[in-house]
């Protein structure tokens, strides 16, 4: 793995399965925007609908995103409890995930 240290953003595409009802995927993220709350090395959160018209979307309709101030916060975040209780629950309610973390990298020119 490269350097620790440094922001590392955690990026989750999810798409939910079919019959869950809008109010139940609500729920599920809230529920995941309040770990933020919960667990110390999450920094931030954010999500949103697929909206792009190029229909690359590979069938993923939200995504996810967490702010890390290095890749040990984010292996702290994965083994923390109160994650893994609810990832529990969330993967459960999805049909397609993929999940890639990353350090943003600023381009100069």
């Amino acid at each position: 793995m490269e350097e620790a240290k440094g922001v590392v953003k955690h990026v989750l595409l999810a798409k939910f399965k079919d019959g869950i009802p809008p109010d139940e995927i609500e729920q599920l993220i809230k529920g995941y925007a309040n770990l933020v709350n919960v667990i110390e090395p999450m920094k931030s959160f954010h999500w949103g609908k697929d909206v792009s018209i190029e229909n690359l979307h590979l069938g993923f309709t939200h995504v996810f995103e967490s702010t890390f101030e290095s890749t040990e916060g984010v292996a702290e975040y994965l083994a923390h409890p109160a994650h893994v209780e609810f990832a529990n629950l969330f993967l459960s309610h999805l049909e397609k995930v993929l999940v890639i973390d990353y350090k943003p990298t600023t381009v100069r020119t």
